[in-house]
């Protein structure tokens, strides 16, 4: 019998969040046994500064409305009410510190951004913190990655999952709104009427 709880966490932007984002979530809650899945929008990622972002509340907002029917998955504010620049390993740090010991902690993000960890501020912590989910594409070579970022490997526990809706992409997303093309069943309907009743990524993404 299991003696601890499960908990995901799903961080990211998400500008706008879309299907690719709760695919992935759901699998990870599936093929994990996780009891829930936390979305985490980043307030301001650090990784992302000088790019264009939306305001903070819009994307809380759209994170919302995208998991509302989905009692597996809740969002938290944690990062975008911190003040400051937003490293993850602050807020595994809190979250470990708010559901104590008995809480195993899953944290779900890109195959891609896994391997960028070793650059994260204080990425030694991580080790023992929590268990990363990386997922990625099918036809992703994963043995090839294992390759060339063993010195991670070495140091932190990952394990992977297969998504096929990774292909959308956020950043896709954005230029299509902008150049006035179709956003229609890469996001849920309700973020899709968000993004144009806000006039959300008009300008140049």
């Amino acid at each position: 019998m299991r003696t601890k709880s499960r908990l995901g966490i799903m961080g990211g932007t998400f500008d706008p969040v879309h299907f690719g984002h709760l695919v992935t979530a759901e699998e990870a809650l599936v093929q994990f046994n996780l009891d829930k899945v936390i979305f985490m929008p980043t307030g301001n990622p650090v990784r992302k500064t000088g790019s264009a972002v939306s305001d903070s509340e819009h994307r809380y907002l759209m994170t919302v409305i995208a998991t509302s029917a989905n009692p597996d998955f809740d969002v938290s504010r944690m990062e975008i009410d911190r003040p400051g620049l937003t490293y993850t390993v602050d807020t595994m740090l809190a979250l470990r510190e708010q559901y104590g010991a008995q809480t195993e902690l899953y944290f779900i993000t890109g195959a891609d951004a896994v391997w960028e960890i070793a650059t994260w501020k204080d990425a030694e912590r991580f080790v023992g913190l929590c268990t990363f989910i990386a997922a990625t594409r099918p036809g992703y070579d994963i043995e090839a990655a294992l390759a060339d970022h063993a010195e991670i490997l070495s140091r932190l526990a990952i394990e992977f999952i297969e998504v096929p809706a990774l292909a959308i992409s956020s950043t896709d997303i954005r230029e299509r709104v902008a150049e006035r093309r179709p956003i229609r069943y890469l996001v849920p309907e309700p973020v899709a009427s968000y993004v144009h009743k806000y006039g959300l990524y008009q300008g140049d993404y």
